[in-house]
């Protein structure tokens, strides 16, 4: 027989679902919450079985029941396959929105500068960017692609690399350029430090004690300083001359280029384990908009690691 459950009741339930509640599904779908209770309840009439434990202790949740959990992983991926099938309709087009997620920090000293390149290139492309220093979930929140930073393995997404990285103290010319201020590694003892906090949940990522254990200085004190949790607000502090920063090369490259940073001690090379990778979702790979982001990133990547 065929059934009569309509796309928008399971649409009602499977956001109800991950949401717990009704108000939560409604506010995502753009409907009411009495709409949305009225299409699961339709569902689970027809089903007749209920789908939602209802919590009445504390703050109201709904709890899937045992049937309900088992079913969620198949209506999901169901949902997944549809909203490909229309991109597929729609395969030999540029023309619409790419969602983009990126670190905030990477969004503004490398992406957000350079973006009016692929805007010119692809005009009928449409860029939402979404920023945010935490992983997202690629199918629930509909991203396309996205710039991550790690070791370049993400369960479900495809990565390539896109930039390798090294890191550097960098500070202001104009402390700089103050007598006797600076001459050897040493002297960052006497400075205050610049610690870039967001990279405190990436294992491996080098810090001010390594690197100065790497310059020979294993027993300098690096408690005390300054201590930031963006990476594009790390550079902006050494721009305004408030210590010596940690740079992510990636991040300080156009400060260096416009004068408005200068890298310390050059001759100490240290390079992070670390990098940044191109990431989507396998069966997504030849949808032309991001298959044309992906691109782009990768040529402005290759011409950033050209000499000057």
């Amino acid at each position: 027989m065929k059934s009569p459950v309509h796309l928008n009741a399971l649409r009602a339930f499977e956001a109800s679902a991950r949401h717990q509640s009704f108000s939560a599904a409604a506010a995502e779908l753009n409907v009411t919450p009495a709409a949305v209770g009225q299409l699961v309840r339709t569902l689970e009439d027809w089903l007749g079985t209920p789908l939602f434990h209802r919590s009445t202790s504390g703050r109201a949740r709904l709890i899937p029941t045992e049937t309900a959990e088992r079913a969620l992983p198949d209506i999901r991926a169901g949902f997944d396959r549809l909203t490909l099938g229309l991109e597929r309709l729609k395969e030999r087009a540029t023309s619409g929105v790419l969602t983009v997620t990126v670190s905030p920090a990477f969004a503004a000293k490398w992406l957000l500068p350079r973006i009016d390149r692929f805007q010119a290139a692809w005009p009928d492309t449409d860029v939402r960017l979404e920023t945010s220093l935490k992983p997202v979930d690629f199918v629930a929140q509909r991203i396309d692609i996205g710039v991550r930073y790690g070791a370049g393995n993400w369960p479900g997404l495809v990565a390539e690399k896109l930039m390798d990285e090294e890191v550097y103290p960098v500070c202001s010319p104009a402390l700089l350029r103050q007598p006797g201020r600076l001459r050897n590694p040493g002297d960052l003892a006497l400075e205050t430090l610049i610690h870039d906090l967001s990279m405190d949940a990436h294992t491996g990522f080098p810090t001010w004690d390594a690197w100065l254990r790497k310059a020979g200085m294993a027993e300098a004190a690096t408690t005390r300083g300054m201590k930031i949790n963006n990476s594009a607000a790390v550079l902006q502090a050494a721009i305004e001359g408030q210590g010596i920063a940690l740079a992510r090369s990636v991040m300080a490259r156009d400060d260096l280029a416009a004068g408005r940073l200068v890298r310390l001690f050059p001759d100490i090379d240290f390079a992070s384990v670390l990098a940044y990778y191109v990431v989507y979702r396998a069966e997504c790979t030849s949808l032309p908009r991001l298959a044309a982001f992906r691109d782009w990133l990768l040529e402005e990547a290759s011409a950033q690691s050209r000499p000057a």
